[in-house]
């Protein structure tokens, strides 16, 4: 009979293995005492790239990272108790937006719980409704040895269903922690689990979709899993293409609209040309006035997604098709009859407009929406931008340019401004390529534990702040203008004098500040990991978006 050590190292060598086998490459793992046996069998393997952060809340935006990049889920580790509460965040957020992550929480075993013994707490359903699949195996037990590499492979396919996610794995270890790894369960030559991620298309849900669309003038809004077949539908059925910052379709192309938002600001043109059908494709984009468009005409939502997950904030999705987005749409381009082409082309010819007049107005102002426009016409074929929420991702989906060949990421399932930047080190760590994460000046300090040995990883990330000082865009909302001056401050303005260059400093990092477009291309242009500052007045950010915004619909109110 082997010790408990043994059976457990045996244990987790055969969940190892099996992950590794349906082709789970990257660990990311927080330091503890509990959590042994998986730590150590994740670290003796050559397949698994282990990535190690000192803060568990760090260490589960990072896997969110590597999930998001890569489509397959990495084994995020902590030892017991409080530590596992950190991976909460992360975890919500893979949940929305359909990332998949092994969350493995190492936990005491039965005897010690309900005790007061030290570092445990309830951890069973930790994460509640927020995981697709939860399971305590309880302590390794050589007489469930048959069952571990099933285990390994459920926990694998849950975050790959159809609607991928996180699945949870609590695991008990009796001491003693350490132990030999005996003879693993044979592996079989047929896989575990299989996983359908979507129905398949039926020629009745094309020719529902058909009759919905055919003829008609609509738009596409196009977010995050969006293909290239929703380009090529939009083209052929003669629609433009509200393309969001995620959806890869931010291209020089007819049809493509990136200006979506400042084109609708100016009224002249945007309620002269209501859609008779929107097409939505995945999440919605972050602009209000996009919905509020739609709200104020009264026009419902036809909705393709390639997961079943419920997105429809306004309450206006008339019908749901779930489905692989680009089988459904390329189908239904075969069958549909153009629109009138005057329709795109004045679509296009707002875009034109819109483009050049950002343009202009940022090669003559030095602002927030000129750092987007600056990094998003900037970024290199194949890297990758990972930007925060609040006023950056709207920066970049307002003002920003094409990203032909880069891809663009953001934590938008809940929109929060937690882990930015360890969702960017792991993004760049499961790509391998050079990575830009954009973010304001809190969601850097609120994440700043994602910096703590940033140097060390072999990675190429460039983190660009623009900091003004608190939170800028509570400054766009009717806060603002309806409490004291001083109450918003200490409850929006909230600034906090942090001092950047000293943050990079203690961590190594290699800083630079720049205070105009010229010197912010030059840091950009600079090869390997730097942090990059672009201090601003916050009090003036609202003018120049203002003006910025009065540019563009003068142009468009001209076509």
């Amino acid at each position: 009979m082997s010790s408990i050590g043994d059976t457990s190292a045996t244990f987790c060598a055969t969940l190892v293995d099996e992950w590794i086998r349906l082709g789970v490459r990257h660990a990311v793992i927080a330091p503890g005492s509990r959590s042994t046996p998986l730590a150590v069998r994740l670290a003796e393997r050559p397949e698994i790239k282990v990535h190690l952060f000192h803060d568990e809340r760090s260490a589960s935006f990072a896997a969110l990272g590597i999930g998001e990049a890569s489509g397959v889920p990495a084994v995020l580790l902590c030892t017991s108790g409080t530590a596992a509460t950190h991976f909460h965040g992360a975890v919500v957020e893979a949940h929305q937006s359909n990332v998949p992550m092994i969350v493995c929480t190492a936990d005491r075993p039965p005897e010690l719980r309900d005790v007061g013994a030290p570092q445990t707490i309830d951890q069973t359903h930790l994460f509640g409704s927020a995981v697709r699949w939860f399971h305590d195996p309880g302590v390794p037990s050589d007489d469930a040895s048959h069952t571990w590499r099933s285990l390994a492979a459920r926990s694998y396919s849950a975050t790959l269903g159809a609607r991928p996610g996180p699945a949870h794995l609590n695991l008990p270890f009796r001491e003693p922690l350490l132990g030999a790894v005996g003879d693993i369960p044979a592996p079989r030559e047929a896989s575990w689990a299989t996983t359908d991620t979507a129905a398949s298309v039926s020629d009745d849900m094309v020719s529902r979709l058909v009759s919905l669309v055919s003829g008609r003038r609509g738009v596409v809004i196009a977010g995050r899993g969006s293909t290239r077949e929703v380009l090529d539908f939009a083209q052929k059925i003669g629609w433009p293409v509200f393309a969001d910052a995620r959806s890869a379709l931010r291209v020089c192309e007819a049809n493509v609209i990136v200006a979506f938002d400042p084109v609708l600001r100016c009224p002249e043109f945007a309620d002269s040309r209501v859609p008779d059908v929107v097409l939505r494709v995945g999440e919605p984009p972050a602009s209000k006035v996009t919905s509020q468009w739609l709200t104020r005409h009264g026009r419902s939502i036809i909705q393709v997604q390639p997961t079943p997950a419920v997105v429809d904030p306004d309450h206006s999705v008339q019908a749901t098709f779930v489905a692989p987005v680009a089988e459904l749409l390329g189908a239904v381009a075969a069958r549909v009859s153009a629109c009138d082409p005057r329709w795109s082309a004045d679509w296009n010819a707002a875009e034109t407009v819109a483009q050049a007049a950002i343009t202009e107005w940022t090669s003559r102002n030095w602002s927030e929406p000129t750092v987007s426009r600056i990094v998003t016409d900037t970024l290199p074929l194949g890297s990758h931008l990972v930007v925060s929420s609040s006023m950056p991702i709207r920066d970049v989906e307002w003002f920003g340019a094409v990203t032909p060949g880069a891809r663009v990421h953001s934590n938008r399932g809940t929109n929060g401004i937690d882990g930015v930047i360890s969702t960017a080190v792991g993004v760049a760590a499961a790509t391998g390529q050079p990575t830009v994460a954009l973010v304001g000046d809190v969601a850097c300090l609120h994440d700043s534990n994602g910096l703590v040995g940033l140097m060390s990883r072999a990675i190429d990330l460039k983190v660009v702040i623009t900091n003004n000082d608190g939170g800028s865009i509570f400054s766009f909302l009717p806060q603002a203008s309806q409490v004291s001056a001083d109450t918003f401050e200490l409850l929006y303005g909230t600034p906090h004098g942090a001092r950047f260059d000293h943050i990079a400093a203690a961590h190594g990092i290699p800083y630079v500040s720049v205070g105009d477009a010229s010197e912010l291309k030059v840091a950009l242009g600079v090869p390997g990991t730097r942090m990059i500052e672009a201090p601003f007045a916050r009090r003036s950010n609202v003018e120049q978006h203002e003006r910025l915004n009065a540019a563009v619909v003068e142009a468009v109110s001209r076509v």
